[in-house]
């Protein structure tokens, strides 16, 4: 059985589906790999690297589709690879099927695609192959650097014999993964950090990493009602909405770093810096949009452009961080993907180092993983509407 990769092709993806380390990891379970050269190169990793790991080289991305029944990517195939697949052909990556325009393609070719954005978070053995998880960790650290380097003033307190050196004023909107690891990387760095979430749940987790949680005033009900979902199903009133609106407001007006990284799959990012909080805050003050690719969070962010406003407030659109980490985030996302293929054999064969010579196919649309990851099968288009 043969899985193929195949090369980002895009200006702006650096990433690589699967690296050398993972090859020898499907290569022991039994597993054929061919890779398109130069796939891995943006990633600091050549064609050599992959055939001394066990894998062949493809002229084209033609070449790697036709050889290969399992086909990894990053993001969606192009339209004229989709159209060559063949009935029974698997299709892996982050496919964001939410807003694909190729489903009905791929289930009229006859194809298999999981979409790995779709893994239920909540359940433990799916943990290794959580891909919004591993990439989000590293966009996080990266999104705080890059607001490092965009602010004209340092970030920790400095004691120096010209004056003293204020720390800089950093505040997070949305405590997710990439959230946290902005904290941390922002604390790490010196700076005093305020963090806001819609799930109150996340105050316990900002404070444990020295963040200050930007306290929103909330009713006794509202608050059981919270407490009673976790947080994550919870839809807070219209005056919660408006009294969080003002608390980050007066946040945001004083502070001299702004990271954001609301997205919800399938939509455009919520709104969450308008022009008028804008219009309030420091000149040289600098906004980080981390879903700058899925409409924005802050007003006026353009996707991979920086824009400055009348004011001298700098608006970075990050859309796609992760890539700026190539090499580290193509290690994890491989190792995501290589714990659900192995999923996809027979349990017997997965466990076997002895690599053997026949590996059978084992698609269970029951299963709570692959059902829930599959969006096309069996001729049909799965995916739930939104």
């Amino acid at each position: 059985m043969k899985i193929g990769v195949i090369s980002a092709d895009s200006t702006t993806e650096s990433r690589v589906a699967l690296t050398p380390d993972a090859v020898k990891k499907l290569r022991r379970h039994g597993f054929e790999v061919v890779v398109q050269s130069g796939a891995g190169l943006a990633a600091y990793y050549t064609d050599d690297s992959y055939q001394t790991a066990g894998a062949d080289i493809a002229s084209s991305s033609a070449e790697v589709v036709e050889q290969s029944q399992i086909i990894t990517t990053i993001s969606d195939l192009p339209a004229e690879l989709t159209e060559t697949l063949k009935p029974k052909q698997i299709v892996v990556g982050m496919l964001d099927p939410y807003r694909n325009t190729q489903l009905e393609t791929y289930a009229t070719k006859g194809a298999t695609v999981f979409a790995m954005e779709l893994l239920p978070r909540t359940l433990s053995r799916a943990q290794n192959m959580d891909v919004l998880s591993s990439q989000a960790n590293l966009a996080g650290y990266k999104a705080v650097l890059l607001a490092a380097n965009e602010y004209s003033r340092p970030f920790p307190m400095f004691m120096t014999s010209a004056g003293t050196v204020k720390p800089a004023k950093v505040v997070i909107l949305g405590v997710g993964v990439a959230g946290l690891q902005a904290i941390a990387t922002a604390k790490r760095l010196g700076a005093v950090v305020e963090a806001s979430d819609l799930r109150p749940s996340a105050r316990e987790q900002v404070e444990s990493l020295g963040g200050k949680w930007l306290d929103v005033p909330m009713s006794e009900e509202e608050a059981q009602k919270a407490k009673a979902t976790g947080g994550y199903a919870w839809t807070p009133s219209e005056q919660y909405m408006k009294d969080q609106a003002a608390v980050v407001d007066k946040a945001l007006s004083g502070a001299d770093i702004v990271i954001t990284t609301a997205q919800i799959p399938g939509r455009d990012a919520p709104r969450l810096v308008h022009k008028t909080t804008l219009d309030k805050m420091k000149a040289g003050s600098v906004l980080i949009d981390m879903a700058a690719g899925t409409g924005g969070n802050v007003e006026g962010a353009v996707a991979e452009q920086t824009i400055t406003t009348d004011n001298g407030v700098r608006i970075v659109g990050a859309a796609n961080i992760p890539s700026m980490l190539a090499a580290q985030s193509s290690d994890l996302y491989a190792n995501n993907l290589v714990n659900f293929i192995t999923t996809l054999i027979a349990e017997d064969d997965a466990n076997n180092d002895a690599a053997p010579n026949q590996l059978a196919l084992h698609l269970d649309m029951e299963d709570e993983i692959q059902g829930a990851l599959a969006v096309t099968h069996e001729g049909q288009v799965r995916l739930a509407k939104r």
